[in-house]
């Protein structure tokens, strides 16, 4: 009896122990709270060259000017050919890869919004909302929703710079958390997007902020150290950027 005592005892403790909260710095929080993800944008530059990279190699490149969207994301798109003029259309299926530039409409309304956003100015950087970089769009074969049938879409990369294990692509219907201001000031907190597409190994998903701690172990649980440092209790969706650019991090060593 006694032994069965001790055991449940151990049991209970190692349990609390593992359940146990970590605890960062107000210094480690700001850093978290980061914001590493490019802007995704919704419209494309008919003054700037597009190029378009099919499965083949083969090479296009021209002005956009047209495209079947299904939920925001790419189904096909027609670009004016920058030698002879003329139209040409290209299924997302046919397509590898693809280079847009943002219009200058869309990026003047990024810039009001991330201004009129005080959480912004310690979170995120000014230059990722105003970008006069090429935008990167991949073909993924997706469910939207993680319930329509899945198809081919060019979507946007997000997180171009430390997408080697996880792919992140914008979601054009994500909502945002609400944003609050008074007289004209600009707005404290909120505008925390709240959905994505991710991609890891051969699994393409949308993943939304109430269902991140369900999936926590599918994006970063085969990382024993990143799991002890930055264990699903302790840590926020809105950490998400930061998370996957250290995940990344420390599976480089």
């Amino acid at each position: 009896m006694k032994l069965k005592t001790l055991l449940l005892a151990l049991c209970v403790a190692s349990t609390t122990a593992f359940a146990q909260k970590v605890k960062y710095s107000k210094e480690e929080r700001k850093e978290m709270n980061r914001y590493l993800f490019n802007e995704g944008f919704d419209t494309a530059s008919d003054k700037k060259v597009s190029t378009i990279i099919l499965k083949d190699n083969t090479e296009h490149q021209g002005y956009s000017k047209s495209w079947e969207k299904q939920r925001g994301q790419i189904l096909s798109i027609t670009i004016e050919d920058v030698d002879t003029g003329k139209p040409m259309k290209f299924a997302a299926a046919d397509i590898a890869e693809m280079y847009l530039y943002a219009t200058e409409r869309e990026k003047s309304m990024k810039a009001g919004k991330f201004i009129s956003n005080i959480r912004n100015y310690s979170t995120k950087k000014y230059s990722k909302s105003v970008t006069n970089d090429a935008i990167p769009y991949e073909n993924q074969i997706v469910s939207l929703k993680n319930k329509k049938e899945p198809k081919a879409f060019l979507m946007q990369v997000i997180n171009p710079e430390f997408n080697e294990l996880i792919t992140v692509y914008h979601d054009p219907f994500a909502s945002e958390t609400i944003s609050t201001g008074f007289g004209g000031a600009p707005a404290f907190g909120g505008g925390v997007i709240k959905s994505y597409y991710v991609k890891k190994g051969d699994k393409v998903m949308w993943l939304h902020k109430d269902d991140f701690e369900d999936n926590y172990d599918f994006l970063f649980g085969d990382n024993a150290e990143f799991m002890k440092k930055y264990p699903k209790n302790s840590v926020e969706w809105d950490y998400l950027s930061f998370l996957i650019y250290q995940y990344t991090e420390m599976n480089h060593g």
